[in-house]
């Protein structure tokens, strides 16, 4: 291998919100995470709900808006 020519890799700290933590190497430093394998559902085998700041609640928000003008516009009467 050339010298010289490849980054440092030093010791790095990942935290997760679960409070897991553990040691890996990185160039970018410590990390934090939201999902580690310590608690994603694909490896613990368990089913969790992850709705980061409402997503599911604006979707639904913005789609049931939509509809209400359309069904709106059949319930008017047509002019002749």
């Amino acid at each position: 291998m050339k010298e010289g020519i490849h980054p440092d890799y030093p010791a790095s700290t990942v935290n997760c919100a679960c409070g897991n933590s553990f040691v890996t190497k990185s160039t970018r430093g410590d990390m934090q995470v939201d999902v580690c394998a310590a608690c994603h559902p694909f490896y613990t085998g368990t089913q969790k709900l992850i709705d980061a700041a409402g997503r599911v609640d604006r979707f639904r928000k913005r789609y049931e808006t939509a509809k209400k003008p359309a069904a709106a516009k059949a319930a008017e009467p047509k002019a002749e």
